[in-house]
């Protein structure tokens, strides 16, 4: 657990696709927001299950913690969402996402030849470009961060900012940018000109963390040190450099395990498919010959 002055954090790991859940809620007034849930879900059997959301759930009771927003830093292609789920158990939460999800929703009902609308409409929330949003007496800020999808936003807090798939750990660096309408460029300009404007001393909470070399769970850093020691994109490192390195390091990596069946359940905000005449759901899988 984190503590601020102002507010606290409790994160919460999926071993399985090395995703961090965040809750962060005021001690005194209880109000919260939750950030980048996980629906577990096995891609050999199809059979899913909601064990990490339900941690969640035992988590916001024990702290009678008021759920305001369950936010998408993006619409995630290694994990599915479980918001849907957690909606239902707290019906007062708003589903939020940043605006720009239209254009991955563009892009994958074609993929997937889906029924259903690219205009963000399935959430709640559209974010917008450094929109404030309040949360009872929580309130954070809007950046864009695109790159690794045009849709990424990060959120800031006083003095720490969430950055879902942008920027890891040091060691381990920042978020791919070969999905579609990802761009190497556009994740540059995200972190070295809005993440790494802000103060060193801001704390930052990332959306994974794989463990490299088998080290223990790491998930918080500092602004500062991410600018003198990660090892894709310090502060002086040269868009040239780093798009170049994106490119060549993003053609050798394989799709994400749970990639086709997360893109089609997390752009539509987390629903699942609706079940055929036999009472069963089907997931989409595209074929294609090599």
């Amino acid at each position: 657990m984190t503590v601020s002055e102002s507010f606290k954090i409790q994160e919460f790991f999926d071993t399985e696709t090395f995703t961090l859940t965040y809750v962060v809620w005021d001690e005194l007034t209880k109000d919260s927001v939750i950030i980048d849930s996980v629906l577990d879900y096995d891609h050999s059997s199809g059979n899913y299950s909601t064990k990490q959301a339900d941690k969640l759930l035992v988590f916001v009771k024990e702290k009678e913690l008021n759920v305001h927003y369950l936010i998408e830093t993006h619409a995630h292609a290694d994990h599915l969402t479980a918001s849907v789920y957690l909606k239902e158990k707290l019906p007062h939460a708003k589903v939020g996402i940043g605006k720009n999800i239209t254009l991955v929703q563009e892009v994958f009902k074609g993929v997937f030849n889906l029924d259903i609308k690219a205009d963000g409409s399935q959430f709640d929330h559209l974010f917008e470009e450094d929109e404030i949003v309040h949360a009872g007496s929580l309130s954070f800020k809007v950046l864009f961060t695109p790159g690794h999808t045009p849709a990424c936003t990060s959120l800031l807090f006083d003095g720490v900012v969430f950055t879902g798939d942008a920027l890891f750990m040091p060691d381990y660096g920042t978020g791919r940018c070969d999905f579609p309408k990802g761009s190497a460029e556009d994740l540059y300009a995200s972190i070295s000109e809005k993440l790494y404007s802000l103060p060193d001393d801001t704390a930052f909470f990332t959306g994974h963390d794989y463990q490299p070399g088998g080290r223990e769970l790491q998930f918080r850093s500092t602004i500062g040190t991410s600018k003198k020691e990660n090892i894709r994109l310090k502060q002086n490192t040269s868009r040239e450099d780093f798009i170049k390195f994106r490119s060549e390091r993003d053609a050798t990596l394989s799709a994400p395990h749970l990639l086709l069946p997360s893109i089609q359940v997390n752009i539509d905000a987390g629903h699942l498919p609706k079940a055929d005449n036999n009472g069963v759901r089907y997931l989409r899988i595209p074929l294609t010959k090599k």
